[in-house]
Formats: C-alpha cells, structure tokens, sequence
C-alpha cells in the first residue's frame, strides 16, 4: 500500500444553492476553491424541503429530518471512493437534537472527517456538547474561521490546540468597476451609500441603523436580503415590515431601500464595491462567523458594526469602527465620520485591503488543500502491518467463556441500544429491530445450551417485546429505528432488518424454551414473512431464507434459492465466483443461505453453489494466514482492489457461523478450521495483531480501522462476537448452528 498517496477526490457536506443561506454559499464557494486546487470535489446537500433543483456538483441530497437517509449517505460515500469527506458543520441544518442524526452518518464513514465549524458556542447546552465533542472526536483535524473560535473549541471542548487549524472566511474579488459607474446604473449617482447586506432576522439589529439614519444626511442606506426562509415560514415578512415602517417613522423612507431578493456572488460583489461604509448592527455577540463581514474586509471596504466575536476580531488594529450593540446614535456617529473624513476611511480601507490577500479563495482553497494531505495523511500512516509469521496461529484456538456484562450495559427496559460511545450506551441514538432481534437469537440459543445466567430470561423477554413493537400491522412490515424519546422513525424498516428479524423470530418460534416466547414469535413471523416477496434486496432473501429454513416453510424456501442462484448464474465466472459485481456487506450470509436453503431442499446445485462461494470468500479474505475481511472503506469492487479497512466484527462472525454449516452439512473438518480461522480475527489474528473482542466483558470494538481498534462498543458488534464464540465453542448444539446474526 502506498502510504503517501495524495488526496484526490472528496466530498463536501453542507447546504448549496440554491438553498439560500449563508452556508449553502459558501459549501459553493468552497468546493469550487477546491477543484481551483485541483481536486475532484463532490457535493452532498443538505434539504430542508422539497424541490430544489440542484447543479450537476451536487450527487446527491439527505433530507434533514429522515434519519434512514443518513444512514444511506453513509454507505454511498463509502462505495464511491472518496479519500475524505469535508463537513460543513452549523448544529441547525442537521436534523435531531442539535443535529444530532449527522452523527448517524460520521459514525459510518471509513475515510477522514474534517469538519468546518461555522459556530461555537461559548455555553452550549448538553446536546448541543455532546453533539460537538463526538464530531470532535470523529474527525481528523477541525477548521475554524476565527482566532476567537479555535480559543473556544480548546476551552470548552478541551480540543489540543494542534487539531485547529484556522484558515480565514474566503471571500471574492470585486469588479474592476469604478464605484461612481455602478451607482449610476441603480440610480445612486452622487449619493453616499450605506449597505447592509444577506437575509433578514431579528437578530441582526437593522432597526438599529434604521433609526441611526435619520441623523446621517445626505446618504442612501441599503437593506439588501430576503427574509430568511425560517423567518418567513414562522412570522411571514413582520420584520421587514416593522423596519419600513421605522423608517417611515424616522422620515428616512426615501433613504432607506430594501431590495427583497437573494443575490449571488457577482452582485454582492458590485453592491460591495459602490458602498462607501459598510454596516453590521448584529444584536449576538456568539457570532463568530460573518460571510459578509469578510467580503467586505477582506476587500478593503470601511466597516462600522456592533462588537460580535468576528467583528471584533476583523476590525482590531483600525480595520473598522466598533460601536455599542442597539445604540443607533453611535451608530450615526461613526458612520457619519467615515463619510465625511476621507482620510479616515482611506486608512481603514486599506488596512483592511492589507489583511485580505490571504482571504482570496484560491488562498483558502491552497490552505484547506493542506489541511486535508496532512489529515489524510496522519490516518495512513496509523496503519500497522505485522509480519505473516507473527499472526498466524502455531497452537490450539483456546476459547474464552462467554460473558454478558457489556450486553447488559447496553440493555435497558425498552431493548439494547443500538450504539456506544467507547462503552457507555448512546441513547440519542435509540433502538433498532436489527440489533433487538439479534440479541433475542442469541439469548434464545444460549439458553437453549443450557446456560443459566439468570438475565437471560429477562433480556429475552425485553427483545421479544421490542421486535412485537415494532411491527406495523397496517403494512405487515417491522419498523426498524426508535428514538430515545421512543417514536418510530419510519413506517417501514428496511427490506434487509425485515428479512433478519424473521431469520431471528422463526429460530426462537422454533428453538426457545418457553411457549409464550415460541408462540410470540411465530405469530410476528407470519405477520412478516409475507412482504419478502416484493423485496429485492439479495440480502433479505438470505436472512429470509434462514428463517424459512428454521419455521420448515419449503415453498418458500424454493423460492429465496432460486433468486439467489439466478444472480449466482448471471454474475458468476471462474475468477469471480459471486453473486454481484461486488463483495459488500453480510456477504457470508448468501452462501450460507444456500448451503443450508438447498440441504433442507434435497438441491446439490445450491450446496454446491454456496460452498463454492464460500470457498472463494475464504480464499480471498486470506491475508498472510489470518482472517482478513473485505472492509466497509470501498469493499470489493469487481476488477478493482480489495478494501483493507474498516473491517467489520458481522463480517466474522458470519464467515464463522456460515462455515460451521458447511462443516454439518459436509463433515469437512476444514471447514471448521476455516471458522476457527475467522474467530481469530476477534483475538487479534488480523492483520493489525490487536484483539478486537473483549473476553473480560463480553463486547466488542465496532471495527478495525487503519489507526486500530474503534473504541466504541455497539450492539451489532457485541452480538456479533458473542455469537461468533457461542457457536465455536459448541454452545449451541451442532444442528441449530448456522443460525446466528
């Protein structure tokens, strides 16, 4: 692997036009200074509504508020090759508390993460901390737009003052225009102008300068923006409103001009370059962040605004006038100074001028370029790669004994949350039937060997509830995502979490120890099982197919067979035997569908078909000896390369649980060697010789990356490795093996 690569290719995450707010302009202007820079840049668009029609640079958007659609964001990034993703970071336009569902999406995310953050708070409330510190913690490297936000993001967040970087607010050039010419051609010719500008609210204090007008003759003030849009669909256009009546009040209508649109780059440009002062009477001091503040600056324009944190810091060493927040008259007074003291302007113009040359996009984009090849790099060179001698295994495979004290950490009275951070249960994020489901087979099968843990029944009876709730009866689907404050967040999960949860519920219909479990479950199986027939993923038809084994439904399992023996057909060859184009995700799983689909058939093509399969995905999860799945970062791609990283805990403890049914179904012994091979992978026999489970506790890291282990300890990646060991150690007795996760 060639560890100095450069970045290439990335994506871009934020708002963009023709969305209008501040940040969708300047996820445009960034993503243009980067393919300046000579990237090839993406961009992913956050909506809040229906109906934009966005430019060919924007693949493709997420709506703020479907948490299902992050979780897609995620995967489509993942395949598509980008070697970093640049998140534009402001906590309103994600959806959840404090936009909390984009970390649905970083959780999933197999290459860099640097976000730009557009707002720090100096007392965040507890979501909106917990929010920040996890994007902090995610990421590589942070940018900030300002020396007052890279002092709050170590003081309050406690970030090393190296993962800040600090590059500047880009801004345009102005117009080679004269400023008397563009007066003239809006009807300005001769006159001082005055300009505010972007969309209007409240908080910006335009009242203020209003007001301050009446006491600055002989000048035109202009108030130019719409409304902004969550403005508008709260209260309509009352702001505005009020701010012409003030000036009807003040006797400065005629001087006072709203231009109620939202203008692009190249007008604020030529607005800009006529003004002769520029003002901001922002009522927040938070604000650390003001594109327009910057143009203005940066282009060496006179400025006169109220003390917010960016202007303070913009207009420090005279590179502006600062006056008190809602006090029009010393609003009047500096701007009548700088109107009638030439010399005073001059010198501020060009002191701001100064400042500006590294402002310049192209700048920014060089700096963020930088930022990226050092991000980029500092995660490549993490890796670790031992020796093949030190990896494989010269001994007996000694087992641990199966502990359920992390899987009790994770579970409360509603079910097992889905996520962890580190080891503590991550409740924002909820619950899922994915995770209830497996957890409800995995209690069934331990108890069925005989193991006494008295929680057992319990967990047992909180999973099984959880899988009943989540089954609508309208649509005969299971619903997949709960939130903590338990509203579904979806009418229908999944085709893949329907087609595991009836793989989980027909096992315990058939398996579980107590009747009312049994009968529970069968009644929510046959209620499901159904809505397999429309579905398409190949996926779903395993996890189905499993289930359909275990309830003894032979129809239908003919059925889920024949599809996947179809796109075996169609797809196959004798270099790539597999069912796609492409080795993903869950990909032991279809050739354990066959092997035990076709043994309950009586059809040796299927057997054949899957051991065949799994014989190949064995042979090229192979990495000196040791188990190396095919990773989340790119998977395998048909003629391109295998992905190394972020290989996941599911894709061993399938490889382990879909061998031991070929070793029942054959009696090949190699097959079981070959699951003890995978199982290794969780006690650090992979190709980075770190433990990935936990025998002290029973959980389990939630992938190995290049840089190691992940901390976090979820549901999924728990149940995986406790399964995994289960069915090694002879738990669960050999025929009703083959059935976990």
């Amino acid at each position: 692997m060639n560890l100095d690569r450069n970045v290439r290719r990335i994506a871009v995450l934020g708002n963009h036009v023709p969305r209008r707010c501040g940040i969708a302009t300047f996820t445009q202007d960034i993503a243009r200074a980067l393919r300046g820079a000579r990237l090839s840049v993406d961009v992913v668009a956050m909506s809040d509504q229906e109906g934009y029609e966005y430019p060919p640079e924007v693949v493709f958007d997420i709506p703020q508020d479907d948490l299902a659609a992050y979780r897609s964001a995620a995967y489509r990034l993942n395949t598509a090759g980008y070697d970093l993703v640049n998140v534009q970071h402001e906590y309103g336009i994600y959806g959840g508390p404090a936009g909390s569902h984009l970390l649905t999406l970083l959780r999933e995310l197999k290459m860099p993460i640097v976000p730009t953050l557009h707002t720090i708070l100096q007392r965040p409330n507890p979501d909106q901390r917990a929010v920040l510190d996890e994007i902090i913690g995610l990421s590589q490297s942070i940018v900030v737009m300002s020396e007052k936000a890279r002092s709050l993001l170590c003081s309050v967040h406690n970030v090393p003052a190296e993962k800040v970087v600090l590059i500047p607010h880009g801004i345009p050039d102005l117009p080679a225009t004269e400023p008397e010419t563009l007066k003239k051609e809006m009807g300005l010719e001769g006159k001082k102008v005055v300009l505010t500008f972007g969309l209007l609210s409240p908080d910006k204090g335009i009242e203020f300068a209003v007001e301050a007008m009446a006491k600055v003759p002989d000048a035109t003030y202009l108030v130019v923006g719409q409304t902004h849009p969550h403005v508008r669909r709260h209260s309509g256009e009352a702001y505005r409103e009020s701010l012409m009546a003030k000036a009807t009040e003040f006797g400065v209508a005629d001087r006072v001009k709203f231009i109620d649109r939202f203008v692009d780059d190249a007008e604020l440009a030529r607005l800009l370059k006529m003004c002769d002062v520029y003002v901001t009477p922002y009522l927040k001091e938070e604000q650390i962040t003001s594109g327009t503040l910057a143009y203005t600056v940066g282009n060496g324009k006179a400025v006169v605004s109220t003390p917010y944190w960016h202007a303070q810091e913009l207009l420090a060493d005279d590179r502006g006038i600062l006056v008190p927040m809602r006090d029009s008259s010393a609003l009047a007074d500096a701007i009548g100074e700088l109107l009638t003291d030439d010399e005073r302007r001059h010198t501020i113009e060009e002191k701001a001028l100064a400042m500006g040359q590294e402002m310049r996009w192209p700048a920014v984009g060089k700096a963020y370029v930088n930022t990226f090849e050092q991000a980029f790099g500092a995660n490549n060179t993490l890796l670790r790669e031992l020796t093949k001698e030190a990896l494989v295994d010269k001994g007996s495979l000694k087992l641990p004994n199966v502990q359920l004290t992390h899987l009790e950490v994770l579970t409360d009275h509603t079910g097992i949350f889905q996520h962890a951070t580190y080891n503590i249960p991550n409740r924002r994020e909820g619950w899922c039937i994915d995770d209830n489901a497996r957890a409800l087979l995995l209690t069934v099968q331990l108890m069925q060997s005989g193991n006494d843990d008295p929680r057992l029944p319990l967990f047992q009876n909180r999973y099984l509830s959880f899988c009943a709730h989540a089954m609508n009866h309208e649509t005969g689907r299971f619903r997949n995502f709960m939130s903590y404050d338990h509203q579904w967040l979806e009418t229908v999960g999944s085709e893949d979490s329907h087609g595991r949860s009836l793989w989980c519920l027909g096992t315990t219909a058939r398996k579980a120890a107590k009747v009312g479990v049994r009968g529970m479950a069968r009644e929510l199986f046959e209620q499901g099982s159904d809505a397999v027939e429309e579905f398409t993923s190949p996926r779903a038809w395993a996890y189905a197919c499993l289930g359909f084994v275990q309830m003894s439904e032979y129809d239908r399992v003919e059925n889920m067979v024949d599809r996947l023996m179809d796109l075996y057909y169609a797809c196959a060859s004798d270099d790539w035997p597999w069912f796609e184009p492409i080795v993903a995700y869950a990909n032991a799983r279809l050739s354990q569908a066959l092997i035990l689909g076709g043994h309950s058939l009586g059809d040796t093509r299927a057997v054949n078909a899957g051991l065949r399969t799994l014989q190949w995905l064995s042979e090229i999860q192979n990495e000196g000896g040791v188990f190396s799945p095919i990773g989340n970062d790119g998977f395998y791609v048909r003629g391109g390369q295998k992905a190394r990283f972020d290989q996941q805990p599911i894709e061993a403890a399938g490889h382990v649980s879909a061998c031991l049914s070929a070793f029942e179904v054959t009696g090949d012994r190699k097959w079981k060697r070959e699951a003890e091979r995978a199982y290794g992978w969780f006690e650090g026999k992979n190709i980075l010789g770190v433990p990935v489970g936990d025998a002290e506790t029973g959980g389990c890291g939630d992938g190995l990356h290049k840089d190691g282990v992940s901390f976090n300890q979820g549901s999924e990646s728990t149940i995986s490795y406790l399964g995994a060991l289960a069915e090694l150690t002879g738990v669960v007795a050999p025929l009703n093996r083959g059935t976990l996760l």
